[in-house]
């Protein structure tokens, strides 16, 4: 009764007269207060007062209400609150004729109450908003009591006319032939009443015509902000395809879709009983067709694909997709409404915004119709299409390099319906989120790719499938991120320096300490054109990471073991100073879906280098965990950036397999490290060129162009630390170094410019 609760603090400012509106003669505060919980229960609102089928359900709430009242009373002390509760219950059948008016009055009540809790709460003076509270949907509330007016102002004509009526009835035998005499103080005081009612007739009228143009303009205005949540919730569906956050929950807008239905439906109402008191004039045909418009668009907008197709299809597999219709309880009963799906272009996918109804076939789809069926427990009307297959596709002309796994198509749903209340069925349609459709495996990473900067980049109440050509990396930065996230199910994203490093990868600028954020990055970059020296493109590796990620390695990334994206400026910058048997765990940058042990180890001449032990695919870790691999090698010891390697590890770490019961003895797989020719270090080198190569620490790297990393290195001991100029950000706080040393990502890069 957290309603009641607030109310009731805001009585005693309430003037006598706002109270008597508020709680009639016919349910009076007594109710209200004792049966606060069991009213705030009841679904009030989903009754249709109109509907006669639902009385039953009323008579039942009404009878509940009276055997509330009647129990309450019987167990109040105070014997002047019982008898009057006793009078009140008995007075209550008074709804057992008619059980809709008790329903009619309980909801308005209610809506009154949120309405009036609305205006009392305060503005706070630092233009903060409020914290939420639980009184429905404030437009809809303000709207209804607008209505309640406009039926209010008729009852108050309806009155007017009939006093009017009789005044006049009563008039006639006093006046008789001759005119008004002046000095007859009885017809005097008849007159003057007469005029009185008819100036007030006339006043309640013009308020009637009035308040029934601001309810129409009111109800445009308050189903322009519905629709356009149900466009921002598509858009948010689409988004959540990159991992972004996303609220599926559809009854809020149903219910805003239904109470604006009944909105509509009684202004039509209040119209057509304004135009035969008054006559038929131009202003209320403009609010006829106001109203027509209004309920025709909203009957259109209500159609929502609730479960998207998977947005890459494969031809001959099997899919489902479910569509719901938010006025599906309105829908008028007898016939079954059928939708009918069938995929479409892009290009006809666009000209449906102009009215243009696809009459080309461009995909055979199996399993297209589906039946619109009603779900009393979740209050949701849904078809779904359980087994659709898209048999054959037919494909567009490309132009230049543009591939099949670039073209876009949709679904496009389609049924006729009837609303209870309206005479003609009205055809509505909705289309799915883009897909892209493939005949083989082997497209899915390209295919998914087109998806994802569609997803990520398109803007709300796009043109369909506008996508721009150029993003700013700082966007890139955040559907990556979101994305790798979304997949792995883990709380930890990429931060800086791994973004940093993708930068420097998908640019080609390995050498470059600046700001990326505000260049642009091409779809090309993203999935078109391979990266230097790789047979594989930007999107083909990020992917392979994520897949290996979520697979193989999501514990270790979620607890910070895995320092992941680095560049070997950097791997050479915090490593440097270390021990030998220091290691790090980073992705492969020349092989998909690998991950590499990076360590500092002993050079043949005595010195030290870092050194990258063949990278671990999903296949190696399937056969021993990466735990059980760090175990086994013994060049490596400490964890970057000085912990053992059994304490981090350990957990991970395989128990050794009990003997077999049929005696045979147990044998497990040891990872090793083949010897480097001509040393004493274990390790195992990539082909020249790659980053997975030795990289001793002594030895001056150099690189073309004029960038401040083409500078060789000093000496080790003109050098500063490594962890003075990149702390290792990537780990848990139990292994990071003190916070003395953390310096920003700026301050780093100038260290090295300077080196």
């Amino acid at each position: 009764m957290a309603l009641w609760v607030q109310i009731s603090q805001q009585l005693p400012n309430l003037s006598n007269q706002t109270l008597m509106e508020l709680y009639p003669d016919s349910f009076p505060i007594d109710v209200r207060h004792y049966l606060a919980n069991w009213i705030e229960e009841q679904r009030w609102e989903d009754f249709d007062t109109e509907n006669k089928e639902q009385e039953p359900q009323a008579r039942r709430l009404l009878e509940q209400m009276v055997n509330l009242l009647q129990d309450v009373a019987f167990h109040n002390p105070n014997v002047v609150e019982k008898v009057k509760l006793q009078h009140i219950s008995r007075n209550m059948s008074f709804f057992q004729t008619q059980p809709m008016q008790l329903v009619r009055t309980v909801r308005d009540i209610l809506r009154r109450e949120r309405h009036l809790l609305r205006q009392a709460i305060p503005t706070p003076m630092n233009g903060t908003t409020p914290a939420p509270r639980d009184v429905g949907n404030p437009d809809v509330d303000a709207l209804v009591l607008r209505v309640l007016d406009i039926q209010s102002c008729r009852q108050q004509i309806h009155q007017l006319e009939e006093e009017l009526n009789w005044e006049k009835q009563e008039a006639e035998p006093m006046q008789g032939q001759n005119e008004l005499d002046p000095t007859h103080p009885d017809q005097v005081a008849k007159q003057t009443r007469i005029a009185q009612l008819e100036y007030k007739y006339q006043e309640c009228a013009k308020k009637r015509v009035q308040l029934l143009r601001e309810a129409v303009c009111s109800l445009e205005q308050c189903q322009a902000r519905l629709i356009q949540r149900i466009k921002s919730w598509r858009w948010e569906q689409l988004r959540s395809t990159i991992g972004l956050a996303f609220d599926d929950n559809l009854l809020p807008l149903q219910t805003w879709c239904e109470q604006l239905l009944g909105v509509n439906g009684n202004l039509r109402q209040e119209l057509m009983l304004v135009k035969r008191d008054h006559g038929s004039v131009e202003q209320f045909h403009l609010l006829e067709e106001n109203l027509s418009h209004l309920l025709q668009l909203l009957i259109h907008s209500s159609l929502v694909v609730e479960k998207q197709p998977p947005q890459v299809i494969k031809t001959q597999s099997k899919f489902s997709s479910t569509v719901r219709y938010l006025l599906g309880e309105k829908v008028a009963p007898g016939k079954p409404v059928l939708l009918k799906a069938q995929i479409i272009t892009e290009s006809q996918a666009r000209n449906l915004g102009q009215g243009v109804i696809p009459t080309e076939n461009v995909g055979e789809l199996i399993n297209s119709t589906a039946i619109l069926e009603h779900n009393t427990a979740s209050k949701s009307t849904c078809a779904t299409f359980r087994n659709m297959s898209i048999r054959k596709i037919k494909r567009a002309d490309r132009k230049g390099s543009e591939s099949v796994t670039e073209e876009k198509f949709a679904l496009l749903f389609t049924t006729e319906i009837v609303i209870t209340g309206c005479e003609s069925p009205y055809c509505v349609q909705t289309i799915s989120l883009p897909v892209v459709v493939i005949v083989h495996g082997s497209q899915e990473n390209n295919a998914m790719a087109t998806v994802i900067w569609d997803c990520a980049f398109s803007e709300p109440n796009r043109i369909p499938f506008v996508v721009p050509e150029r993003v700013p990396w700082s966007q890139m930065c955040e559907a990556l991120s979101s994305k790798f996230m979304s997949e792995v199910q883990t709380n930890r994203g990429l931060d800086r320096y791994n973004l940093h490093c993708l930068a420097q990868k998908i640019f080609d600028k390995p050498e470059i300490s600046e700001d990326f954020s505000k260049m642009p990055v091409s779809w090309a970059q993203f999935n078109k054109e391979v990266l230097p020296g790789r047979n594989f493109t930007f999107w083909q590796w990020f992917e392979g990471v994520i897949d290996l990620t979520k697979k193989c390695l999501k514990a270790y990334w979620s607890e910070g073991l895995i320092f992941g994206f680095i560049g070997k400026q950097h791997l050479h910058v915090i490593l440097q100073n270390k021990p030998n048997g220091t290691f790090l765990l980073r992705f492969s940058d020349s092989e998909i879906g690998g991950i590499t042990i990076a360590y500092v180890g002993p050079s043949e001449n005595g010195g030290r280098k870092i050194q990258n032990i063949q990278p671990f695919t999903k296949k190696d870790l399937d056969s021993a965990g990466l735990g059980d691999r760090i175990r086994d090698i013994n060049c490596i010891m400490h964890v970057y950036p000085d912990l053992p390697k059994n304490d981090v590890f350990k957990k991970f770490y395989t128990v050794p397999s009990a003997p077999h019961p049929d005696g045979y003895l147990p044998f497990k797989l040891t990872t090793v490290v083949e010897l480097e020719p001509g040393s004493a270090t274990p390790s195992i080198t990539s082909p020249p060129g790659t980053m997975d190569q030795i990289f001793p620490i002594n030895t001056p790297v150099l690189h073309p162009g004029p960038a401040p990393f083409a500078q060789p290195y000093p000496d080790n001991d003109t050098m500063a630390t490594s962890e003075s100029i990149f702390p290792p950000m990537l780990y848990s706080e139990n292994m990071r170094p003190d916070p003395q040393d953390h310096m920003e990502l700026e301050d780093i890069f100038s260290t090295l410019n300077k080196l």
